[in-house]
């Protein structure tokens, strides 16, 4: 068989993936098989343009490293680039390449070495694009290939047009607190430093949002603005629907009060202090509090009741300081970097208590960490860079603590 009529097979075989099935997803996921199993690629994905919410989703992903459930903001990125300016990148190699911070896609954190997107186009518009990842051997690309590839966007795109396409979000949930357009800035010298450069984004009631990026990337910055313990230079904050943007110190005293509940790195327990009495001091300051020794049980440390902080573990400790924030009774829990002091098995003790807050006690839970292996636990992973938001992602299918490995 010459290579025109192999062509014409393999575009039949897409045409009929495409066509079996009335679901778009399905379609489209089965028409991608066909496709990488052709051109010899691990992992592949047809990002779509939602152009109401000005947002790319990943909308079908197969192979290794799966990105369904991603999106990322229309125009960012390489995928934001192939679908805005309509046209075709192509990267043989991802080394040195400053979308790649060592070898990670911006976007989603993979591994990548080489990279292909190709727009999904109409006569009129352009849906989405195509994208291949890591090409085994890193062989280029072939004339032919490149144009089954564009073969294949154009038929993706017409049933795309013709099915539509039902996008997922978040928007069965109540949102708890919304941002938008949120700039931080500090001096520095005689200019200002902006640490966040127009943030986007929603906390929704009773899920566990991880919050990744790289150090200096403006994600702790954006949980101290949502803990209340800094202010923005400019933007918008809802908070259970009211506007909350310009509070004075007595609003943003009851906000954390009443509202937010902190986790941190270092523990911050009063040494003086029993466990105990450390969480009687911040029910007594708080007008509406839990049972201090509820709280205490919930993190399995009812018998260390009468120890102080001295006497405890690190793990010990940041169970505690758990119990400290559990007992507020908060709408938000906000932890930064929670098990960074900690060992493997007891950052994992920890992290099922923070599992258990949010499966039992139906609490938010927003955490910061460099460990994208926590990320698995998440109902949804936001990743920061360079004072943005990256990438957002829905995760299905959360792994419980219990299956972490790092």
């Amino acid at each position: 068989m010459n290579n025109k009529d192999r062509h014409i097979g393999i575009v039949w075989n897409i045409m009929l993936a495409l066509q079996e099935d009335n679901d778009t997803e399905q379609a489209l996921s089965s028409a991608l098989e066909v496709l990488k199993g052709e051109l010899n690629v691990p992992s592949a994905c047809i990002w779509l343009l939602n152009r109401e919410e000005n947002k790319l989703y990943a909308a079908v992903s197969s192979g290794e490293n799966s990105i369904a459930g991603y999106s990322i903001s229309a125009g960012y990125g390489l995928p934001g680039e192939a679908v805005s300016q309509n046209r075709q990148i192509c990267l043989a190699s991802t080394a040195g390449d400053a979308r790649f911070p060592g070898g990670n896609d911006e976007v989603t954190g993979i591994k990548t070495d080489n990279v292909l997107y190709v727009p999904l186009r109409l006569p009129h518009e352009t849906v989405g694009c195509l994208q291949l990842v890591n090409r085994t051997g890193g062989e280029a690309y072939s004339d032919e290939e490149l144009s089954l590839c564009s073969t294949f966007c154009g038929l993706a795109a017409m049933v795309v047009s013709e099915k539509g396409f039902a996008f997922s979000s978040d928007n069965s949930r109540r949102v708890l607190l919304s941002f938008r357009n949120i700039i931080k800035e500090y001096p520095s010298g005689t200019e200002k430093l902006r640490v966040l450069k127009g943030v986007d984004l929603d906390i929704y009631e009773n899920e566990f949002l991880v919050i990744l990026g790289e150090s200096g990337c403006g994600k702790s910055t954006m949980l101290n603005i949502i803990g209340g313990m800094d202010t923005m230079t400019e933007g918008t904050m809802l908070v259970d629907g009211k506007d909350f943007s310009h509070p004075d110190e007595r609003q943003l005293t009851e906000y954390r009060r009443d509202f937010i509940g902190f986790i941190f790195q270092a523990y911050n327990l009063m040494p003086n202090l029993t466990a105990l009495e450390n969480i009687e001091f911040i029910a007594e300051n708080c007008p509406q509090h839990g049972d201090p020794k509820e709280a205490l049980a919930l993190v399995g440390l009812t018998d260390r009741a009468g120890n102080y902080p001295s006497m405890m573990s690190g793990g010990q400790q940041q169970r505690v300081s758990i119990a400290r924030a559990i007992v507020k009774e908060p709408k938000v829990i906000l932890a930064d970097e929670p098990t960074a002091a900690l060992d493997f098995t007891t950052g994992r003790d920890v992290l099922t208590v923070i599992e258990k807050l949010v499966k039992e006690k139906h609490t938010t839970v927003v955490m910061v960490t460099h460990n994208v292996e926590i990320a698995k636990m998440a109902d949804r992973v936001v990743r920061f860079k360079n004072g943005r938001i990256a990438s957002i992602r829905i995760n299905p299918w959360p792994a419980s603590a219990s299956e972490l490995i790092w």
